[in-house]
């Protein structure tokens, strides 16, 4: 069964991309498809937009979803790429980067993605430095466990040496 995979944003209907069938294509579209154009983006709001498959039985799967926004597009073009998923050039002539918007040219789910990849960082970290401290605890148990047992051992050698100087003052001597 092939996939059919479509581009929704929210409160729009979705648009099918009748052409995408198989994985691991690269796919260019020339702006003739019947499915032209995705949606309207208007100038100051943004939409929830994304990538799904329809299943039959369960929910749809979801490729991606982000906000689109009219100053996302740089020169008239907006690249969305999703690692080993999909990369997407969208074009809006009209749409360009507002002023507000060109301080930070990556979108929130870029930073939200770089985000989690610190969490993970931190994370490792912590159990790594658990594991060193685990580590270290044990070494010094038993570093202090062979010190008493030095210690133990030297006492009762100790005890075994008093013991002959007993025998001495007693004037019990070698009987043979």
């Amino acid at each position: 069964m092939k996939p059919i995979v479509y581009f929704h944003c929210q409160g729009e209907n979705k648009t099918v991309l009748p052409d995408v069938k198989e994985k691991d294509i690269l796919y260019t579209f020339r702006g003739e498809e019947s499915w032209q154009p995705l949606t309207q983006l208007p100038e100051k709001k943004c939409k929830r937009c994304g990538f799904y498959e329809q299943d039959t039985f369960k929910a749809d799967d979801v490729f991606d979803e982000w906000e689109l926004c009219a100053g996302n597009f740089v020169d008239g073009k907006y690249v969305r790429k999703k690692n080993k998923e999909f990369n997407a050039t969208f074009i809006c002539p009209r749409c360009t980067a507002s002023d507000g918007v060109d301080e930070t040219l990556e979108s929130k789910d870029e930073a939200s993605g770089r985000r989690g990849k610190m969490i993970t960082v931190i994370i490792i970290c912590i159990f790594a430095s658990s594991f060193v401290m685990v580590a270290g605890i044990v070494a010094l148990y038993k570093y202090w466990q062979r010190r008493k047992r030095e210690q133990d051992q030297a006492r009762f050698l100790k005890l075994f040496e008093e013991g002959d100087d007993i025998e001495d003052e007693l004037g019990l001597g070698y009987i043979l």
